[in-house]
């Protein structure tokens, strides 16, 4: 049995659903709210996702007083913790709660943590999965090869309509954030509106091409930022230069 069947059986067993809204904006993500005007990406990824560590810097402090920032944090620990946990945070004189849903970076949120290269994948891709375009409330379907996007099987067929797979890491110093397109798709307008210009994602392609999978679920993982420049008879793909691969990815699902 490959590796990838194994994993789908242990996907059809659980009994979640990952099921979300999205209306990340793309200013909160792009603009300014992980910049040194906002949010600075050190304070975050070098320490806990918790009250105490946030209202411990005075910079992430007084980044909080911008509503695009405060939108940001809201869908990063949505995306990091898992559902249950949440913290408030005090901002002038209004105190603000954020709340877990996903959980795909738990060991974030405990004392002492801090978000590592995987945890920074992750909450990326979830983050750019999230984007809406339109700034609506549209509910879709996340997968991927972690245990907290695992999906029922009532979720898969209800779910039924791939869009694409996200992938990246947005807390670097120049954000990388891309995403390829789903077998015989040739737009995003959810994330990306009427046309890929400008989008805010890269899109690099269609994800048989850049990706591995898809898996059981439609899933695809470990995408290339980069399309093959060639693909020999034997289906081995040859990457260009500079390609990198990651091992976290988000492939979405619309109703």
């Amino acid at each position: 049995m490959s590796e990838l069947e194994g994993d789908d059986e242990v996907v059809a067993e659980v009994q979640q659903e990952v099921v979300v809204h999205n209306a990340l904006t793309r200013n909160a993500l792009t603009r300014n709210a992980l910049t040194r005007n906002a949010l600075t990406r050190n304070a975050l990824t070098r320490n806990a996702l918790t009250r105490n560590a946030l209202m411990g810097n005075s910079f992430t402090q007084e980044a909080l007083r911008d509503p695009e920032s405060r939108e940001l944090l809201s869908f990063i620990v949505s995306c990091a913790l898992p559902e249950g946990e949440s913290f408030d945070v005090d901002v002038g004189r209004k105190s603000y709660t954020f709340s877990g849903e996903l959980g795909l970076a738990p060991e974030w949120g405990k004392r002492r943590g801090s978000c590592d290269e995987s945890c920074q994948e992750w909450v990326s891709a979830c983050l750019l999965a999230r984007v809406n375009y339109w700034g609506e409330h549209v509910t879709i379907s996340l997968r991927g090869q972690n245990h907290a996007l695992s999906s029922t099987k009532k979720e898969r067929e209800k779910y039924d309509v791939p869009e694409a797979t996200y992938f990246g890491n947005v807390f670097q110093d120049t954000q990388r954030r891309f995403a390829c397109l789903a077998p015989g798709k040739r737009s995003i307008p959810r994330v990306c509106g009427n046309s890929l210009d400008d989008c805010v994602v890269d899109v690099v392609g269609d994800c048989n091409d850049v990706c591995d999978g898809p898996r059981h679920d439609g899933s695809f993982l470990h995408c290339r930022d980069r399309e093959p420049l060639l693909e020999l008879p034997c289906g081995t793909r040859i990457f260009p230069p500079r390609t990198d691969r990651y091992k976290s990815s988000v492939t979405v699902f619309l109703e």
